[in-house]
Protein backbone atom coordinates (compact mmCIF):
# COMPACT_ATOMS: atom_id res chain seq x y z
CA UNK A 1 0.00 0.00 0.00
CA UNK A 2 1.60 3.28 -0.94
CA UNK A 3 1.35 6.49 0.81
CA UNK A 4 -1.07 7.85 -1.60
CA UNK A 5 -3.57 4.96 -0.94
CA UNK A 6 -6.89 7.14 -0.23
CA UNK A 7 -8.95 7.30 3.18
CA UNK A 8 -12.07 4.94 3.23
CA UNK A 9 -14.92 6.78 4.44
CA UNK A 10 -17.95 4.60 5.13
CA UNK A 11 -21.04 6.50 4.71
CA UNK A 12 -22.04 9.76 2.72
CA UNK A 13 -24.56 11.14 5.29
CA UNK A 14 -24.08 14.59 6.60
CA UNK A 15 -21.38 14.08 8.83
CA UNK A 16 -19.68 11.43 5.87
CA UNK A 17 -20.05 14.00 3.27
CA UNK A 18 -18.67 16.87 5.48
CA UNK A 19 -15.62 14.61 6.41
CA UNK A 20 -15.18 14.23 2.51
CA UNK A 21 -15.35 17.90 1.47
CA UNK A 22 -13.00 18.56 4.45
CA UNK A 23 -10.20 16.40 3.34
CA UNK A 24 -10.11 17.27 -0.16
CA UNK A 25 -10.25 21.12 1.03
CA UNK A 26 -6.81 20.25 2.27
CA UNK A 27 -5.86 18.35 -0.74
CA UNK A 28 -6.29 14.64 1.17
CA UNK A 29 -7.22 11.84 -1.41
CA UNK A 30 -10.25 9.97 -0.41
CA UNK A 31 -13.16 7.46 -1.46
CA UNK A 32 -16.65 7.80 -0.63
CA UNK A 33 -19.19 4.97 -0.47
CA UNK A 34 -22.56 5.61 -0.22
CA UNK A 35 -25.68 3.06 0.25
CA UNK A 36 -27.75 5.23 -1.21
CA UNK A 37 -27.87 7.08 -4.70
CA UNK A 38 -26.24 10.19 -4.66
CA UNK A 39 -29.21 12.43 -4.89
CA UNK A 40 -31.25 14.13 -1.91
CA UNK A 41 -34.38 12.21 -1.69
CA UNK A 42 -32.73 8.72 -1.45
CA UNK A 43 -29.99 9.41 1.57
CA UNK A 44 -31.62 8.64 4.58
CA UNK A 45 -30.11 11.69 6.67
CA UNK A 46 -31.27 13.94 4.07
CA UNK A 47 -34.76 13.86 5.72
CA UNK A 48 -37.90 15.88 6.96
CA UNK A 49 -35.80 17.31 10.08
CA UNK A 50 -35.32 21.15 10.77
CA UNK A 51 -31.88 20.84 11.72
CA UNK A 52 -30.46 23.60 14.49
CA UNK A 53 -26.98 24.58 13.13
CA UNK A 54 -24.86 25.93 16.30
CA UNK A 55 -22.72 29.20 14.97
CA UNK A 56 -19.35 26.84 15.26
CA UNK A 57 -20.91 24.79 13.04
CA UNK A 58 -21.78 27.38 10.06
CA UNK A 59 -18.44 28.41 10.60
CA UNK A 60 -17.41 24.77 10.13
CA UNK A 61 -19.41 24.58 7.34
CA UNK A 62 -18.35 27.81 5.85
CA UNK A 63 -14.67 26.95 6.40
CA UNK A 64 -15.44 23.52 3.53
CA UNK A 65 -17.14 25.62 1.24
CA UNK A 66 -20.88 24.24 2.23
CA UNK A 67 -22.32 27.41 3.75
CA UNK A 68 -22.38 29.41 0.70
CA UNK A 69 -24.29 26.83 -1.11
CA UNK A 70 -26.89 26.59 1.77
CA UNK A 71 -27.25 29.44 3.59
CA UNK A 72 -29.95 31.47 1.09
CA UNK A 73 -32.61 28.48 2.77
CA UNK A 74 -31.60 29.18 6.58
CA UNK A 75 -32.78 31.08 9.21
CA UNK A 76 -30.87 33.06 11.58
CA UNK A 77 -31.86 32.17 15.90
CA UNK A 78 -31.66 35.59 17.57
CA UNK A 79 -33.01 34.64 20.67
CA UNK A 80 -33.50 31.26 22.59
CA UNK A 81 -35.71 30.67 24.96
CA UNK A 82 -35.76 27.33 27.29
CA UNK A 83 -38.46 26.43 30.22
CA UNK A 84 -40.10 23.68 32.13
CA UNK A 85 -44.14 23.28 32.57
CA UNK A 86 -45.47 23.69 36.14
CA UNK A 87 -41.77 25.73 37.22
CA UNK A 88 -41.39 29.17 37.23
CA UNK A 89 -38.69 30.78 35.71
CA UNK A 90 -36.70 30.56 32.51
CA UNK A 91 -33.38 30.67 30.51
CA UNK A 92 -33.26 33.16 27.86
CA UNK A 93 -29.93 33.12 25.52
CA UNK A 94 -29.85 36.39 23.36
CA UNK A 95 -27.20 37.44 19.96
CA UNK A 96 -27.34 40.80 20.67
CA UNK A 97 -26.34 40.36 24.50
CA UNK A 98 -23.00 38.17 22.80
CA UNK A 99 -22.20 40.68 20.35
CA UNK A 100 -23.21 38.20 17.35
CA UNK A 101 -26.42 38.53 14.98
CA UNK A 102 -27.45 34.92 15.40
CA UNK A 103 -26.87 32.00 18.20
CA UNK A 104 -27.40 29.49 15.20
CA UNK A 105 -29.29 29.13 12.01
CA UNK A 106 -32.17 26.59 11.77
CA UNK A 107 -31.95 24.65 8.15
CA UNK A 108 -34.01 22.04 6.65
CA UNK A 109 -31.89 18.61 6.60
CA UNK A 110 -33.04 18.19 2.90
CA UNK A 111 -31.33 21.51 1.91
CA UNK A 112 -28.17 20.89 4.17
CA UNK A 113 -27.82 17.41 2.08
CA UNK A 114 -28.72 19.20 -1.45
CA UNK A 115 -25.66 21.74 -0.43
CA UNK A 116 -24.03 18.33 -0.06
CA UNK A 117 -24.02 16.61 -2.56
CA UNK A 118 -23.35 20.02 -5.11
CA UNK A 119 -20.31 20.74 -3.43
CA UNK A 120 -19.32 16.98 -3.27
CA UNK A 121 -19.61 17.20 -7.02
CA UNK A 122 -16.85 20.04 -7.19
CA UNK A 123 -14.25 17.54 -5.05
CA UNK A 124 -10.99 16.99 -6.97
CA UNK A 125 -9.90 14.37 -5.02
CA UNK A 126 -12.42 12.02 -3.76
CA UNK A 127 -13.98 9.12 -5.76
CA UNK A 128 -17.62 8.49 -4.90
CA UNK A 129 -18.66 5.09 -5.15
CA UNK A 130 -22.43 4.90 -5.05
CA UNK A 131 -24.63 3.17 -4.62
CA UNK A 132 -21.99 0.72 -3.41
CA UNK A 133 -21.93 -1.54 0.34
CA UNK A 134 -18.63 -2.83 2.24
CA UNK A 135 -19.29 -6.62 2.14
CA UNK A 136 -16.23 -7.09 4.28
CA UNK A 137 -12.92 -5.50 5.64
CA UNK A 138 -9.59 -7.53 5.93
CA UNK A 139 -6.85 -6.05 8.21
CA UNK A 140 -2.84 -5.53 6.65
CA UNK A 141 0.39 -4.70 7.22
CA UNK A 142 -0.41 -1.20 7.14
CA UNK A 143 -4.34 -1.01 6.89
CA UNK A 144 -7.43 -2.69 5.80
CA UNK A 145 -8.84 -4.09 2.27
CA UNK A 146 -12.48 -3.27 1.66
CA UNK A 147 -14.23 -5.78 -0.65
CA UNK A 148 -17.00 -3.06 -1.71
CA UNK A 149 -19.98 -4.09 -4.34
CA UNK A 150 -21.59 -1.79 -6.49
CA UNK A 151 -23.95 -2.24 -9.46
CA UNK A 152 -20.51 -2.62 -11.57
CA UNK A 153 -19.59 -5.37 -9.44
CA UNK A 154 -16.96 -5.99 -6.85
CA UNK A 155 -13.70 -4.51 -5.53
CA UNK A 156 -11.24 -4.54 -3.48
CA UNK A 157 -10.00 -0.81 -2.34
CA UNK A 158 -6.65 -0.65 -0.16
CA UNK A 159 -6.53 2.09 2.70
CA UNK A 160 -4.30 3.51 5.35
CA UNK A 161 -7.61 4.40 7.59
CA UNK A 162 -10.98 2.96 7.87
CA UNK A 163 -13.32 5.51 8.86
CA UNK A 164 -16.99 4.73 9.64
CA UNK A 165 -19.31 7.13 9.50
CA UNK A 166 -22.64 4.61 8.75
CA UNK A 167 -24.85 5.64 11.62
CA UNK A 168 -26.42 4.51 14.28
CA UNK A 169 -26.41 0.85 12.93
CA UNK A 170 -23.00 0.98 11.91
CA UNK A 171 -21.62 -2.00 10.14
CA UNK A 172 -18.24 -0.93 10.06
CA UNK A 173 -18.33 -0.65 13.57
CA UNK A 174 -19.47 -4.11 13.91
CA UNK A 175 -17.22 -5.80 11.67
CA UNK A 176 -14.18 -3.48 13.73
CA UNK A 177 -15.74 -5.43 16.78
CA UNK A 178 -16.48 -2.69 18.95
CA UNK A 179 -19.27 -2.94 21.28
CA UNK A 180 -21.82 -0.12 22.00
CA UNK A 181 -23.54 1.37 25.18
CA UNK A 182 -27.44 1.59 24.73
CA UNK A 183 -30.35 3.36 26.11
CA UNK A 184 -33.79 3.17 24.74
CA UNK A 185 -35.75 6.19 26.25
CA UNK A 186 -39.34 4.43 25.38
CA UNK A 187 -39.96 7.73 22.98
CA UNK A 188 -40.45 8.36 19.47
CA UNK A 189 -39.90 12.17 18.21
CA UNK A 190 -42.04 13.56 15.96
CA UNK A 191 -41.02 16.23 13.47
CA UNK A 192 -43.21 18.66 11.36
CA UNK A 193 -43.20 22.57 10.18
CA UNK A 194 -46.29 24.35 11.07
CA UNK A 195 -47.32 28.28 11.00
CA UNK A 196 -47.88 30.23 14.32
CA UNK A 197 -50.28 32.97 14.45
CA UNK A 198 -47.35 35.08 15.66
CA UNK A 199 -44.32 35.67 13.96
CA UNK A 200 -41.31 33.98 15.47
CA UNK A 201 -38.87 36.85 14.31
CA UNK A 202 -35.53 34.32 14.86
CA UNK A 203 -36.63 33.26 18.44
CA UNK A 204 -36.73 29.52 19.59
CA UNK A 205 -37.99 27.38 21.86
CA UNK A 206 -37.09 24.39 23.71
CA UNK A 207 -40.12 23.66 26.08
CA UNK A 208 -39.98 20.54 29.07
CA UNK A 209 -42.95 18.57 30.08
CA UNK A 210 -43.75 15.40 32.14
CA UNK A 211 -43.80 13.92 29.21
CA UNK A 212 -40.74 14.80 27.11
CA UNK A 213 -39.17 18.25 25.85
CA UNK A 214 -40.82 20.31 22.53
CA UNK A 215 -38.98 22.09 20.78
CA UNK A 216 -39.84 25.00 17.84
CA UNK A 217 -37.46 26.48 15.66
CA UNK A 218 -37.73 29.72 13.15
CA UNK A 219 -38.35 28.60 9.77
CA UNK A 220 -38.15 30.56 6.74
CA UNK A 221 -41.85 32.39 5.60
CA UNK A 222 -42.87 32.66 8.41
CA UNK A 223 -43.44 28.71 9.29
CA UNK A 224 -41.91 27.01 12.49
CA UNK A 225 -40.11 23.43 12.79
CA UNK A 226 -42.15 21.44 15.62
CA UNK A 227 -40.29 18.81 17.42
CA UNK A 228 -42.21 16.33 19.80
CA UNK A 229 -40.99 14.20 22.11
CA UNK A 230 -43.89 11.15 23.19
CA UNK A 231 -43.87 8.50 25.23
CA UNK A 232 -43.37 4.95 22.21
CA UNK A 233 -46.80 3.52 23.23
CA UNK A 234 -48.07 6.69 22.26
CA UNK A 235 -46.66 6.32 18.70
CA UNK A 236 -49.08 5.10 16.44
CA UNK A 237 -51.72 7.06 18.07
CA UNK A 238 -49.85 10.49 17.53
CA UNK A 239 -49.17 9.66 14.15
CA UNK A 240 -52.81 8.56 13.05
CA UNK A 241 -53.54 12.25 14.32
CA UNK A 242 -55.38 14.31 11.46
CA UNK A 243 -54.42 17.61 10.84
CA UNK A 244 -55.97 19.53 13.56
CA UNK A 245 -55.62 16.75 16.20
CA UNK A 246 -51.90 17.01 15.77
CA UNK A 247 -52.22 20.76 15.94
CA UNK A 248 -54.49 20.60 18.77
CA UNK A 249 -51.66 18.13 20.81
CA UNK A 250 -48.82 20.28 19.49
CA UNK A 251 -50.77 23.46 21.02
CA UNK A 252 -51.44 21.63 24.35
CA UNK A 253 -47.93 20.69 24.56
CA UNK A 254 -46.05 23.75 23.99
CA UNK A 255 -48.64 26.39 24.79
CA UNK A 256 -49.23 29.71 23.66
CA UNK A 257 -46.58 32.08 23.11
CA UNK A 258 -46.28 31.83 19.27
CA UNK A 259 -50.41 32.24 19.57
CA UNK A 260 -52.24 29.45 17.63
CA UNK A 261 -50.74 26.64 16.00
CA UNK A 262 -51.81 25.74 12.42
CA UNK A 263 -51.09 24.00 9.15
CA UNK A 264 -49.19 21.12 10.34
CA UNK A 265 -47.05 19.70 7.71
CA UNK A 266 -45.96 15.86 7.14
CA UNK A 267 -45.02 14.11 10.50
CA UNK A 268 -42.63 11.84 10.66
CA UNK A 269 -41.86 9.61 13.87
CA UNK A 270 -38.40 8.29 14.97
CA UNK A 271 -37.77 6.28 17.85
CA UNK A 272 -35.46 7.56 20.33
CA UNK A 273 -31.88 5.25 21.34
CA UNK A 274 -28.67 6.79 23.14
CA UNK A 275 -26.18 4.56 21.37
CA UNK A 276 -22.34 4.99 22.28
CA UNK A 277 -19.43 2.70 21.04
CA UNK A 278 -17.25 2.24 23.57
CA UNK A 279 -14.28 2.59 21.98
CA UNK A 280 -14.00 5.54 19.36
CA UNK A 281 -10.62 4.10 17.14
CA UNK A 282 -9.35 0.97 16.54
CA UNK A 283 -6.09 -0.13 14.73
CA UNK A 284 -6.34 2.39 11.89
CA UNK A 285 -9.57 2.87 12.12
CA UNK A 286 -11.82 5.46 13.47
CA UNK A 287 -15.95 5.94 13.99
CA UNK A 288 -17.37 9.52 13.38
CA UNK A 289 -21.04 10.65 13.81
CA UNK A 290 -23.79 8.51 14.56
CA UNK A 291 -21.58 5.51 14.45
CA UNK A 292 -19.19 7.13 17.33
CA UNK A 293 -22.77 8.05 19.32
CA UNK A 294 -25.96 8.80 18.79
CA UNK A 295 -27.48 11.35 21.43
CA UNK A 296 -30.50 12.20 22.21
CA UNK A 297 -32.21 14.80 19.99
CA UNK A 298 -32.68 17.26 22.96
CA UNK A 299 -30.58 20.69 22.13
CA UNK A 300 -30.33 19.41 19.09
CA UNK A 301 -26.89 18.50 19.28
CA UNK A 302 -26.49 15.31 17.04
CA UNK A 303 -24.92 17.21 14.10
CA UNK A 304 -23.47 19.75 15.23
CA UNK A 305 -21.16 17.34 17.80
CA UNK A 306 -20.63 14.78 14.20
CA UNK A 307 -19.18 17.61 12.49
CA UNK A 308 -16.88 18.65 14.66
CA UNK A 309 -15.84 15.07 15.10
CA UNK A 310 -15.23 15.32 11.24
CA UNK A 311 -13.24 18.26 11.20
CA UNK A 312 -11.05 17.31 14.15
CA UNK A 313 -10.40 14.58 12.38
CA UNK A 314 -9.57 16.37 9.13
CA UNK A 315 -7.77 19.11 10.92
CA UNK A 316 -5.18 15.98 12.23
CA UNK A 317 -4.61 14.04 9.00
CA UNK A 318 -3.74 17.47 7.07
CA UNK A 319 -1.11 18.01 8.92
CA UNK A 320 1.07 15.43 7.23
CA UNK A 321 1.96 12.16 8.32
CA UNK A 322 0.39 8.58 8.25
CA UNK A 323 -3.55 9.23 8.45
CA UNK A 324 -3.99 5.90 10.29
CA UNK A 325 -0.84 6.33 12.60
CA UNK A 326 -1.40 5.10 16.46
CA UNK A 327 -0.23 8.51 17.75
CA UNK A 328 -3.03 10.56 15.33
CA UNK A 329 -5.69 8.50 15.98
CA UNK A 330 -4.80 8.60 20.28
CA UNK A 331 -4.96 12.55 19.64
CA UNK A 332 -8.28 12.17 17.67
CA UNK A 333 -9.50 10.15 20.82
CA UNK A 334 -8.19 12.73 23.68
CA UNK A 335 -9.20 16.08 21.46
CA UNK A 336 -13.19 14.58 20.79
CA UNK A 337 -13.72 12.40 24.10
CA UNK A 338 -14.55 15.61 26.48
CA UNK A 339 -16.56 16.84 24.11
CA UNK A 340 -18.22 13.68 23.38
CA UNK A 341 -18.85 12.81 26.87
CA UNK A 342 -19.48 15.96 27.97
CA UNK A 343 -22.72 16.51 25.59
CA UNK A 344 -23.77 13.31 25.78
CA UNK A 345 -24.40 14.10 29.63
CA UNK A 346 -25.91 17.08 29.33
CA UNK A 347 -28.52 15.44 26.68
CA UNK A 348 -29.41 12.95 28.83
CA UNK A 349 -29.24 14.33 32.15
CA UNK A 350 -32.17 17.52 30.62
CA UNK A 351 -33.89 14.53 29.88
CA UNK A 352 -33.95 12.60 32.73
CA UNK A 353 -33.92 15.72 35.43
CA UNK A 354 -36.54 18.42 33.34
CA UNK A 355 -38.49 15.66 32.12
CA UNK A 356 -38.86 14.02 35.33
CA UNK A 357 -42.10 14.07 37.16
CA UNK A 358 -41.13 14.84 40.76
CA UNK A 359 -42.97 17.45 42.70
CA UNK A 360 -39.58 18.31 45.19
CA UNK A 361 -37.62 18.87 42.02
CA UNK A 362 -39.83 21.52 40.72
CA UNK A 363 -38.36 24.00 43.28
CA UNK A 364 -34.93 23.30 42.21
CA UNK A 365 -35.04 23.27 38.46
CA UNK A 366 -36.69 26.54 39.22
CA UNK A 367 -34.10 28.15 41.03
CA UNK A 368 -31.09 26.60 38.43
CA UNK A 369 -32.75 27.89 35.50
CA UNK A 370 -33.39 31.97 37.72
CA UNK A 371 -29.87 31.10 38.43
CA UNK A 372 -28.55 30.61 34.94
CA UNK A 373 -30.95 33.37 33.29
CA UNK A 374 -29.65 36.35 36.20
CA UNK A 375 -26.30 35.53 36.57
CA UNK A 376 -24.39 37.25 33.62
CA UNK A 377 -21.14 35.12 33.31
CA UNK A 378 -23.34 31.91 33.59
CA UNK A 379 -25.52 32.69 30.78
CA UNK A 380 -22.31 33.62 29.21
CA UNK A 381 -21.12 30.55 29.30
CA UNK A 382 -24.29 28.58 28.86
CA UNK A 383 -25.01 30.56 25.42
CA UNK A 384 -20.95 29.91 24.57
CA UNK A 385 -22.04 26.28 24.80
CA UNK A 386 -25.01 26.51 22.83
CA UNK A 387 -23.34 28.11 20.09
CA UNK A 388 -21.47 25.40 19.59
CA UNK A 389 -17.53 26.66 21.11
CA UNK A 390 -15.34 23.94 22.87
CA UNK A 391 -11.67 23.26 24.45
CA UNK A 392 -9.81 21.58 21.64
CA UNK A 393 -12.31 22.47 18.77
CA UNK A 394 -11.24 21.96 15.41
CA UNK A 395 -9.70 25.54 13.78
CA UNK A 396 -12.74 25.19 11.26
CA UNK A 397 -15.46 26.26 13.81
CA UNK A 398 -13.86 28.31 15.87
CA UNK A 399 -15.34 32.15 16.03
CA UNK A 400 -14.02 34.25 13.37
CA UNK A 401 -12.96 37.72 14.97
CA UNK A 402 -13.26 40.73 12.30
Amino acid sequence: MSPASPILIVGGGLVGASLAIALDTAGIPATLVEAAAPRVGDQPSYDERNLALARATVNGLDAIGVWDLARQRATPITHIHTSRAGDFGSVRMDAAAEGVDALGWTLPARELGEALLRRLDACRHLTRLAPARVEGIEATETGWLATITGPEGTQQVATPLLVGADGTLSGIRSQLGIGTREHDYAQALFVSTMTPERDPAGRAFERFTDDGPVAVLPLAERRVGVVLTVAAERADEVAAMDDDAFAAFAQERFGWRLGRLSRPGKRVPYPIRRVAAEVLAGPRAVLVGNAAQTVHPIGAQGFNLGLRDALTLAELVAAGGDPGAPALLAEYVRRRTPDRDGTMAMSHGLVRLACLDQPFLGPLRSLAMLALDRVPPLRHALSRRGMGFRANAPFAVREKTP
